[in-house]
């Protein structure tokens, strides 16, 4: 027997899943750069917002066309893929069709069967959203920061899905034992005649060319995703299970700080006296956020997860209005400095050297942190639990209180509330004469 080609599919088998495990291990070592936060409470909730959102997509069909669209790839190709392990078996053990041999022949039928029918409707999808893309070219996709990779990433994900369907049916299409079943070809046989001119070897070749296309397009495409927006595949699940679950307009308070106010209102505390052993609450080293270093971990995992489709930026008051921010943009940045923070690591044996550079400035603009309105359009927008707000606050509460860089009009407001108990420059005894307008 002649093991060679079973031994070539483990060799490639392996070095897929190394490869892919090898990133996972770095994805992981980057979003740890972040800081800790505990999001260990309501995991009753955590575990239904992750089976809403990720698992039911719930989000994504608020928008029908494009949710039903993304709701059948989403589920036709996670469905069709589960003949990978059929294929995995047949590949190391050098069997064929193994499934035939453990299920019932109706069983197996109405398995192969589904994929095929599931096949072509995300083929028919993708080629949907690709004229979206590029026929239609929906404003959200042309936005100034879809440079050539975002764009041609989207487009590279499409053609990946057509030619993995493609290559299924033409599989099942060409194999001669399994159209004689006449059980399950129930799209393949509309597609086995297109081959019927090619003698019985010629379709074993198209066959089996065909079958180890697929697998190593399916390792292909596993890797591809960690330098893919597609990687929100698999970090839609963590990603919705550590969201936020306070209510949208509550804003998160520094304790240290908390902890200062509290102490200036209490007139029983000595402002000089020596704080009690044991009693000094930790001060943070920096004030807000320059970095992605001072960002928490939930955060950078949002930077991975965001699938750049732009719903959030469509939802941006500011951005309609023509101000330069984007919340996908946002997202965008903090990724590609974090890659870029990690690429550093890497090159300098796990140490980080500084390299002059940081997300604030290099990256994200003061105008674009400034422009926004704190409405939360963006977050709500999210079909997978992404907050691009709570990174433009950490950054902005970094310019207010490490460089006190606050806009002129913040700080007009903040003195007047200081001197006047009021966002306006009325003296006290004013205050209230709105009223009588």
């Amino acid at each position: 027997m002649n093991y060679i080609p079973n031994i070539l599919f483990l060799i490639i088998l392996v070095a897929g899943i190394g490869y892919f495990l090898k990133n996972v291990k770095k994805l992981i070592r980057n979003i740890k750069l972040g800081k800790d936060v505990d999001v260990s409470d309501n995991k009753s909730e955590r575990w239904k917002n992750m089976a809403m959102i990720a698992l039911g997509q719930s989000k994504m069909v608020r928008r029908p066309i494009s949710g039903f669209l993304h709701v059948v790839v989403y589920v036709g190709f996670i469905i069709i893929n589960i003949e990978v392990l059929e294929i995995i078996i047949d590949g190391i053990f050098g069997t064929h069709r193994i499934g035939l041999k453990v299920l019932p022949k109706s069983v197996y039928g109405f398995l192969i069967g589904t994929f095929e029918v599931l096949a072509v409707l995300v083929f028919v999808s993708v080629i949907i959203f690709w004229a979206r893309r590029n026929v239609l070219k929906l404003a959200r996709f042309w936005k100034s920061e879809m440079t050539s990779w975002p764009k041609n990433d989207g487009n590279f994900i499409l053609y990946f899905e057509m030619v993995l369907m493609t290559l299924f049916l033409v599989m099942n299409a060409t194999d001669l034992d399994f159209q004689s079943m006449n059980s399950g070809n129930v799209i393949s046989q509309y597609i086995a005649p297109w081959f019927s001119s090619f003698s019985e070897s010629t379709l074993h070749v198209i066959e089996r060319g065909a079958w180890w296309l697929h697998i190593v397009g399916i390792l292909v495409f596993l890797n591809y995703l960690y330098f893919s927006k597609h990687l929100h595949i698999l970090l839609a699940f963590p990603n919705t299970y550590f969201g936020n679950l306070k209510p949208k307009g509550q804003f998160n308070n520094l304790e240290a700080v908390t902890n200062e106010v509290k102490m200036m209102m209490d007139p029983n505390v000595d402002p000089f006296a020596a704080p009690a052993e044991g009693s000094e609450e930790d001060v943070p080293a920096k004030f807000g956020a320059s970095d992605v270093q001072d960002l928490n971990w939930v955060q950078l995992l949002n930077a991975y997860t965001c699938t750049e489709c732009g719903r959030c930026t469509s939802e941006c008051p500011a951005n309609q209005t023509g101000k330069k921010l984007s919340p996908r943009k946002i997202m965008m940045d903090t990724r590609d400095r974090l890659e870029e923070v990690g690429k550093n690591i890497d090159a300098n044996k796990g140490e980080f050297k500084e390299d002059g550079k940081q997300l604030l400035d290099d990256y994200i603009t003061k105008e674009e942190l400034w422009s926004c309105t704190s409405c939360n359009a963006c977050v709500e927008a999210c079909p997978v639990s992404i907050d691009p707000l709570s990174i433009i606050l950490e950054m902005r509460r970094y310019l207010v209180m490490e460089q006190s860089a606050a806009p002129t009009e913040l700080n007009t407001m903040m003195t007047n509330i200081e001197n006047n108990g009021a966002p306006w420059p009325y003296n006290q005894m004013d205050r209230l004469n709105w009223k009588d307008e």
